[in-house]
């Protein structure tokens, strides 16, 4: 018996409503979103990092090194640790960096270490960042000299001299100017030979080991020197092994010492402009002949002069000063 054409009818439309039902159900969702003729764009927002240059590039073992640093945002302060020494920095206004002066001893063994910054920014967050840079090994020479004895053994009134140098020394060294006073490239203090390189190891008389700390540049006696940068007076005072001894602090605890000098043209806490004569060379203090010795002392460390010398630093004026 054939079914009715009704319930046939029935039975196909249960059946094709839910198909009818799920291919319609995209057009709805589709129909209730915003249509445009324009596509949609984007807002990027660019982020901005730090940025931390050094020169040298290659940073060796007893050589100083200039950092220059931008932050992501305006800053207030900005402060740094590499080595377990501070590190002072001051804000350049014109070309919106901070630069410091930074220093890795002879001692230092090759390796990475962690530049630790510390800044406060305009509206008052703390903000910190890290980066590495890679001490390597320089390679200093060696040395046998031959002196007089009395070179290498001070009599009981000379020994007693040196200890009151030393606590003299000491105390002076203990001042830290963490404000920056040089501008610029630091200049040889003479023109002449150099006699004497940094980092050498000398034996004396086969058995009185030392390190040589600075430059020696062979000049007669009577030879002007001058300041290789701007600074301020620390220490002008007759001592037992450097002599006649000027001591410059250039800020950010940077200090360049004059020894040997024949006379002494400064007076403590007097003000230096680079170039400026603060004395003329000679024999004074422990030295087997006349010359000068230049030597390059940061946050109680001894660093090669040569290096600094030759470090292309930026010129400021009073404009650039925060």
């Amino acid at each position: 018996m054939e079914p009715p054409r009704t319930h046939i009818a029935n039975i196909w439309s249960r059946r094709l409503f839910p198909l009818v039902a799920v291919l319609f159900l995209p057009a709805v969702i589709l129909a209730a979103e915003p249509v445009s003729s324009v596509p949609r764009r984007t807002k990027v927002t660019a982020i901005k990092s730090w940025s931390v240059r050094w020169q040298p590039m290659r940073v060796v073992n007893g050589a100083p090194l200039f950092l220059r640093v931008t932050a992501p945002v305006p800053l207030e302060s900005l402060s740094g640790n590499w080595l377990k020494h501070e590190v002072f920095f001051s804000l350049d206004t014109v070309n919106k960096t901070w630069s410091g002066i930074a220093g890795s001893s002879l001692q230092t063994r090759p390796g990475s270490y962690v530049l630790k910054l510390e800044a406060t920014t305009i509206g008052g967050k703390d903000i910190t960042f890290e980066r590495k840079i890679t001490v390597y090994a320089a390679k200093y020479p060696r040395t046998v000299v031959q002196v007089a004895k009395q070179y290498t053994e001070p009599s009981p009134e000379q020994l007693q001299k040196v200890s009151q140098d030393t606590g003299l020394k000491q105390e002076a060294f203990q001042h830290v100017n963490p404000e920056r006073e040089w501008s610029g490239k630091f200049r040889a203090p003479v023109e002449a030979t150099i006699s004497g390189v940094f980092g050498t190891q000398r034996t004396f008389n086969g058995k009185v080991q030392s390190v040589h700390q600075g430059l020696d540049y062979a000049i007669p006696s009577g030879t002007p020197v001058a300041a290789v940068n701007s600074g301020t007076v620390l220490l002008a005072r007759p001592l037992y092994f450097e002599g006649n001894c000027v001591v410059l602090d250039h800020g950010q605890g940077l200090l360049t010492l004059y020894m040997h000098l024949s006379e002494m043209k400064v007076k403590e806490g007097e003000t230096i402009q680079r170039g400026q004569e603060i004395g003329l060379s000679g024999g004074s203090g422990r030295a087997t002949g006349p010359h000068l010795h230049l030597a390059v002392r940061w946050q109680g460390i001894y660093l090669n002069p040569a290096t600094l010398l030759r470090l292309n630093l930026p010129q400021f004026d009073a404009s650039s000063d925060r």
